[in-house]
């Protein structure tokens, strides 16, 4: 186990270690299955998210309310989300690209959206053909309008760290959009690494100015694993108090208009080193190890997490000794 020199805030040294439960959004049904080769049918989307719920997870990305024309893997995001099951302890959450986008899911009846913010302006015009500035005006009015309409949302700094058009971003730039979304009533603000190009030092510096700064409840970080270093950054951000990170069952992900960004970091990874740093995930790893089949299945592109062949070796293990 992690000793208290590690970093790792309100953490107990002795016997197993605990802390408050980690909170998982699961990205793959949306942005795992946003740049794949074959597209699926709402009804195999549903097919997914029913498998993650199966396995414990209480947030899901389900989908986006985007242009079918611009990326067809989201078409039919209505009728996935009206085929999702209603419980009160789980809450799916749209991507939204604009206001068109936000009006679609609420009368979609979505609780919770997402929207995009960018660190940079060649970012902000390879997605949405704005400037920075002039996106983040369209999420200020979207942010006004949820808060009337009872919608949570959150905003995501996307390239908060690289961006593959501009280069390094500037760490003031994001604490700058940080603050600026927090005061307008953001109910969450993530730190999205969009192409893998973070490192852990890096993020420990700027989530430990971010939770100095706003506190940890209301931040997140969104991690791709694109230099086989999305489990070190998740591991960065616990450290500096984070305890809400976004992750894609089997290492879907990709994003289209980010050239570069290859799979986000494996849901199954993630459980597996919080688990075994004493956290209480809420997680079946059995059952998510079957979602990420079952993404591989769907897709035919789902790689798994890096810890598939170890995690396989030692569920068969233990299947075997209690037989």
């Amino acid at each position: 186990f992690f000793q208290a020199e590690d970093g790792i805030r309100d953490y107990k040294v002795t016997g197993v270690q605990t802390c408050a439960l980690p909170i998982f959004n699961d990205v793959g049904p949306r942005d795992g299955l946003q740049n794949q080769s074959r597209i699926l049918e709402p009804s195999q989307r549903l097919q997914l998210i029913n498998a993650l719920l199966d396995a414990g997870l209480k947030r899901i990305e389900a989908g986006a309310f985007v242009s079918p024309k611009a990326v067809p893997a989201m078409a039919g995001a209505a009728e996935v989300f009206a085929g999702l099951p209603q419980r009160d302890d789980v809450c799916y959450t749209a991507l939204i690209p604009n206001l068109r986008g936000y009006e679609l899911a609420r009368d979609a009846g979505v609780k919770s959206v997402c929207m995009v913010l960018y660190a940079t302006d060649a970012m902000a015009h390879a997605n949405v053909r704005m400037t920075s500035a002039q996106a983040s005006a369209v999420a200020a009015d979207i942010i006004a309008r949820a808060a009337a309409d009872g919608i949570r949302v959150t905003s995501t700094v996307s390239v908060a760290f690289e961006c593959p058009f501009d280069g390094p971003v500037d760490p003031a730039v994001v604490c700058g959009m940080v603050t600026e979304f927090m005061q307008l009533g953001s109910d969450e603000v993530c730190i999205a690494d969009t192409i893998g190009a973070a490192n852990p030092v890096q993020v420990r510096r700027l989530m430990d100015e971010l939770v100095a700064s706003h506190g940890a409840e209301r931040l997140s970080c969104h991690f791709h694993d694109t230099r086989a270093m999305g489990v070190a950054n998740v591991y960065a951000a616990l450290s500096a108090g984070i305890r809400r990170f976004d992750a894609s069952i089997g290492r879907l992900g990709g994003c289209p208009f980010a050239p570069g960004a290859s799979g986000n970091v494996a849901t199954e990874d993630v459980h597996m080193m919080l688990s075994q740093a004493g956290f209480d995930t809420g997680v079946d790893i059995r059952a998510l190890m079957r979602a990420s089949e079952l993404a591989n299945q769907l897709t035919g592109s789902a790689p798994g997490g890096r810890a598939r062949a170890w995690l396989s070796r030692q569920l068969d293990k233990a299947a075997a000794d209690a037989a």
